[in-house]
This record gives C-alpha cells, sequence and structure tokens, in this order.
C-alpha cells in the first residue's frame, strides 16, 4: 500500500528500541484521504505524530499484548494456527504452499529492515522463495532450538524500534484505504474519527495496534459469515455518546466487533480461548498514565 502522499520524518534512533525521551523530533505521517476524482475534497488531512518517547512507549505496550515482553516469543507458533508469527507485532509468516486468509505481513517487515539497512541474517536473506522454512507447528517445534531460530530470535529483539516504525508506518498507509472503502455517505464521520484519535498518543497507539492486530478490513478472505474485523468495521460500529472520548467509544466498538468474528467462527478456540485475551488487550487502548515516562 504506498502513496504518493506521505511524508515520513523518522529519526535514526529508532533503530534499536531505545529512544532519547529528550529528542525534540516528532515522527510524522501525513496521509491526505483521497478524493473520487476531484469530486471530494477531504475535510481534512489525517496525520499520526508520535515523539521517540512515544513511539518507544508504543512499541514496547504492542511486545507486551502479544508476547507479554517474553523475548522467546518473538519466534513463535501459536496453537491452532497454520503459520509461525514474529516480532513484537507477531508478524504472519506463511510457509510453502499455505494461503491462508489473513494478511500475510513478515515478507514486508523483512523488506523494510532491508532497506532501512538492519542486519538481517544471511540465512534468511537468502530465501527463495520467501516462505517459512517449517511446514508446521510440529516440525516448527522440533527446531525451535536450532542456531537459525536462536539468530532470528536474536535480530527481532535487537530491532524493536525499526519494528514499531514498521507498524507505524502501515497503520498511517492504510487511513486512506481504509476511508476510500467506506460508505459515502459515512466518510466524513469515519475521517472526524480516524481525525481525533490521531490527535492523542492513545488514540494512535490504537489505531497502530489494530491494523497490526486484526488488519484494516479491506481483503475479502477476512470475513465470517460476510462480516469482517478489521479497522474499517471498527470505525463503523463506533457510537459516540455525550461524555465519552472517541478513544473509549474506538474501544468499545472494537470488542463488539471482535465478540461477533467470534461468535461467527467455525473454531470454538476463537471464542473459548482467544477472545478474552482480545478484549484484555483492548482494555490497553487508553491515554499513558500519569506515572509513564512520557
Amino acid at each position: 500500500m504506498k502513496h504518493k502522499h506521505l511524508i515520513l520524518l523518522i529519526c535514526a534512533a529508532f533503530i534499536l528500541l531505545g529512544c532519547d525521551p529528550r529528542a525534540e523530533q516528532e515522527v510524522r505521517v501525513a496521509a491526505a484521504v483521497p478524493d473520487k476524482a476531484q469530486e471530494r475534497q477531504p475535510a481534512a488531512d489525517i496525520s499520526l505524530a508520535l515523539t521517540p518517547a512515544q513511539l518507544d512507549w508504543v512499541g514496547q505496550s504492542i511486545f507486551q499484548n502479544e508476547c507479554a515482553g517474553k523475548l522467546d516469543c518473538l519466534v513463535h507458533w501459536n496453537e491452532g494456527e497454520a503459520f509461525p508469527s514474529l516480532g513484537i507485532g507477531h508478524f504472519i509468516w506463511y510457509p510453502k504452499e499455505v494461503d491462508g486468509p489473513f494478511t500475510e505481513s513478515f515478507p514486508n517487515l523483512v523488506q523494510y529492515m532491508v532497506q532501512r539497512q538492519a542486519p538481517v541474517p544471511d540465512w534468511l536473506r537468502s530465501l527463495e522463495p520467501f516462505d517459512a522454512p517449517w511446514p508446521d507447528r510440529e516440525a516448527f517445534l522440533q527446531s525451535e532450538n536450532s542456531a537459525e531460530v536462536a539468530e532470528l530470535r536474536e535480530f527481532l529483539a535487537g530491532t524493536q524500534g525499526l519494528q514499531a516504525e514498521y507498524i507505524f508506518r502501515r497503520a498511517d498507509e492504510s487511513l486512506k484505504n481504509v476511508i476510500a472503502a467506506a460508505p459515502e455517505p459515512r466518510r466524513d464521520e469515519l475521517e472526524g474519527y480516524l481525525g481525533r484519535l490521531s490527535e492523542t498518543p492513545g488514540g494512535v497507539y490504537a489505531l497502530m495496534d489494530y491494523v497490526n492486530f486484526k488488519g484494516e478490513g479491506l481483503v475479502p478472505s477476512e470475513r465470517y459469515q460476510g462480516q469482517g474485523w478489521g479497522l474499517l468495521q471498527v470505525l463503523l460500529e463506533i457510537v459516540v455518546e455525550p461524555g465519552k472520548s472517541v478513544l473509549d467509544s474506538f474501544r468499545e466498538a472494537a470488542g463488539r466487533v471482535l465478540t461477533r468474528r467470534a461468535e461467527n467462527a467455525e473454531k470454538a478456540i476463537e471464542r473459548e480461548r482467544w477472545l478474552p485475551g482480545w478484549l484484555k488487550r483492548l482494555d490497553s487502548y487508553r491515554e499513558p498514565s500519569q506515572n509513564s515516562p512520557l
């Protein structure tokens, strides 16, 4: 999802997760919501902006959501899934001949790492085609203590900042596509929600984490019984009540959307095991506490 209107100013200090909280520059990506054949001008540009310390906080929050902060979880294969999950965002990586319904993200992350001149392991660079080298979870578990997996885990542990940077980019690039896919009568309304969410660290975190976590909601294969669960579906579900913030409304809408997904799923594991964890994750969609270093 490339577009010509992105402006990305990201400091090189993000190569590692630790960022200098004294740095003044902001990470900014300005994504103009697309007009339709010049018939509709966007009400405003939607810009995501985080200081280095804020991006550090978001990256650590996503790592906590996915891995509870455990380094071993950076290379992992969840029970009940047909693919391994890697990095702080548990990026999906499909094995050869596995064509799953969910958007694959690890290959794009590695491509981004190469562009940013990160020390990608040689064996990872040399994969052709770039498929996960384990055909199934059993094969992965047998190789989990191999030198290659250890090197991959170490690489992902040392590039957490770049991974957060990638998640930031992906979330921003999704905004115009989500608005363009929304029903025409509701585009201004949804654009307003995104604009308000983008104004605070907690709102930007919620957008970044949700897009990384459940996608944009634009892929036809990511539907159960015709109903999706991505960012678009959450925005359409939002009901802002008096005295309630858009972030609170976003969190509640996401809970309804993910509950609906679990109820529509064929696999009982989504309702019985995954949904409680999803809802707990959504509860973190709040502004940083007063005790936060931000």
